[in-house]
């Protein structure tokens, strides 16, 4: 897990909230997506009012392959919440567990070629 996402159709008050609360800083929403970096790119807000006014709060799991990891999760029993979005940087999806929890998985892409590229965020053991 390296990147959690927060869903809302109404940024203003969840900005309010979760700033207040755990003193995040929020950047201007990008368009036409109305994303907001949260403390930098430790995570994101998601303007939802123009989709389905949905409300979540999810993390996301960095994987080599999206389209593999989605089907093996629905092998599992997952369903795909949203399909794979190709942003131009990343590839991602919204999955819930057979419990209906959400959870994001995504991939990065090389800027050159847009290729799908794994980046491995675990240190190294002796670096523990």
């Amino acid at each position: 897990m390296n990147y959690f996402e927060i869903g809302t159709p109404d940024p203003e008050t969840s900005k309010a909230f979760y700033g207040a609360l755990f003193d995040w800083t929020f950047g201007a929403p990008s368009m036409p997506a109305r994303y907001s970096a949260i403390d930098g790119n430790r995570g994101g807000l998601w303007d939802t009012s123009q989709m389905n006014a949905e409300n979540w709060a999810i993390f996301y799991a960095q994987v080599a392959d999206v389209h593999a990891a989605i089907e093996r999760a629905q092998q599992l029993g997952a369903t795909v919440i949203i399909p794979v979005i190709d942003n131009g940087m990343i590839e991602f999806a919204h999955l819930a567990d057979p419990l209906g929890n959400r959870f994001g998985i995504w991939q990065r892409k090389d800027a050159q070629s847009g290729v799908p590229q794994f980046v491995s965020t675990r240190r190294p053991k002796s670096a523990l």
